[in-house]
């Protein structure tokens, strides 16, 4: 025999201990922050989050952090999820884009409140991975491609939301393009410092309002070699 102790295993989170941390993520990370978006509020009491996650990190689905997910990207804090969702005001009959799949949570969220959402991903295991969560789940209603987020996804334009979940140094041109007339972008802006802009579409101008300070992965470019 050795002098060494037996130390049991953590017992894993069971789905009812999730719905319970979900449940009160709702309720102290977005109602006591001031997320008022009756629809987003449901549609981050749905989504399980843990869901997203390898099994390592699946403990800490509904704490109030981004958490780290594969190729250095990360899943945004929940609060965070909650406010862009919310800013982009989004409406049942909708079309939005998605720039940044990453693990498919913001996705889920926004397939829970849009008519239909077309996700871009420059990473191709990340889109599949995301894709299979997203099937498993049973969403018919999102589509995910491998592709620029700086080029956005012309096919399906124009639309009447993008949120875009990485942060770019500039706001990609194309993406303003494919906004409609009177519509909003949802986008970090900056390398080191970097804010949430909500970028409004008019006619003959665009509203830029900064609103909070954020720290998102950078929004990458394809190669061009």
């Amino acid at each position: 025999m050795t002098n060494s102790q037996f130390v049991p295993d953590k017992p894993k989170t069971t789905t009812d201990q999730f719905e319970v941390e979900r449940k009160q993520m709702v309720q102290t990370q977005l109602r006591d922050r001031r997320i008022q978006d009756q629809r987003v509020l449901a549609a981050m009491s749905k989504v399980p989050r843990h869901e997203f996650l390898d099994s390592w990190s699946q403990d800490l689905a509904y704490s109030d952090r981004p958490l780290p997910i594969d190729y250095q990207q990360t899943i945004s804090q929940p609060y965070i999820v909650a406010y862009m969702t919310e800013a982009a005001n989004i409406a049942p009959s909708d079309q939005v884009l998605e720039i940044g799949t990453g693990s498919g949570y913001q996705t889920a969220i926004l397939g829970e409140i849009a008519r239909q959402v077309y996700s871009v991903e420059i990473i191709p295991q990340l889109a599949k991975k995301a894709r299979d969560t997203l099937t498993h789940l049973g969403y018919k209603n999102i589509e995910i491609k491998i592709g620029d987020g700086y080029e956005g996804w012309a096919e399906h334009a124009p639309y009447d939301a993008i949120i875009v979940t990485a942060a770019p140094k500039y706001i990609p041109h194309a993406l303003i393009k494919q906004l409609k007339i009177n519509s909003k972008m949802v986008i970090p802006v900056g390398t080191w410092h970097q804010d949430i802009v909500v970028l409004t579409k008019k006619e003959n101008d665009i509203v830029i309002e900064k609103t909070i300070p954020v720290r998102f992965v950078p929004m990458t470019k394809k190669s061009c070699c």
